[in-house]
């Protein structure tokens, strides 16, 4: 995280981010002046999962160089700083990889993504490549990437450090940032907004259906999307009666 103190994040800032889409927490972040937090490139591998909420826990990567990384058996190099990030996260935080955009080798396989899963982990993401995406696939565990390979990562990259600032996908990200997770991608929070959009977030994402559903009705954009005042008095309406409602259903 940049320098002070990180704030601590009550567990309703998680449920209510894990509510919203990437695309209504980029609008938020968008209004404070955080212009582009979205990890651009990075799809998610298999379709057993919907998304996920998670402090960062990161991992970069530099060039492999022969002298340090020896050609031969991958997993005796003596680079274990891999293993070390995998064995030491924990419930609700995501691995991200700054693998620098590079698809040359794997970030990680099927064996440590499922010991991050294992963990508790929430997510693995990275701007790099995966291998074995079809058993990753099969996982149902939230994993990003921007391809996949079969080549071993000591092929081509040598594991830095952890818990340090990295890019991602060209995006700053800090250990401790929050990391949402989607059907269309991944975004990164600053840990010390996360908070503070958490609330306005799901009233965006639930004014936003309701518009959505008007759209699909046939209204044309102009009034409806953004809003004018009419429409916010007709959807503050129907919110309203929404309650009684809810209200109701809850007592039968």
């Amino acid at each position: 995280m940049p320098p002070g103190t990180p704030p601590v994040l009550d567990e309703a800032v998680f449920e209510r981010l894990g509510r919203v889409s990437t695309s209504t927490l980029a609008t938020q972040l968008y209004r404070r002046g955080i212009r582009q937090p979205f990890l651009v490139g990075l799809s998610p591998l298999g379709a057993g999962f919907q998304g996920f909420v998670g402090e960062a826990f990161t991992m970069r990567f530099i060039p492999s160089r022969e002298d340090v990384d020896p050609v031969g058996d991958p997993y005796r190099t003596g680079n274990v700083l891999q293993w070390e990030a995998v064995e030491s996260v924990g419930p609700r935080q995501v691995l991200v990889v700054d693998s620098h955009g590079d698809t040359s080798a794997a970030s990680a396989g099927d064996m440590l993504l499922t010991r991050a899963m294992k963990r508790g982990a929430a997510g693995f993401v990275t701007d790099g490549a995966f291998r074995d995406g079809a058993a990753i696939a099969d996982l149902a565990f939230p994993a990003y990437a921007r391809a996949v390979t079969a080549t071993t990562r000591p092929a081509a990259f040598h594991v830095a450090d952890l818990n340090t600032p990295i890019g991602c996908a060209g995006v700053a990200v800090y250990p401790g940032d929050v990391l949402v997770g989607d059907r269309d991608g991944v975004i990164v929070i600053p840990r010390a907004l996360a908070a503070e959009i958490a609330g306005p977030a799901v009233e965006q994402e639930e004014l936003e259906q309701w518009l959505h559903e008007r759209v699909r009705e046939g209204r044309q954009l102009w009034g409806t999307y953004p809003p004018d005042a009419r429409t916010l008095e007709e959807y503050q309406a129907w919110k309203s009666a929404q309650v009684p409602q809810q209200t109701k259903e809850m007592t039968v």
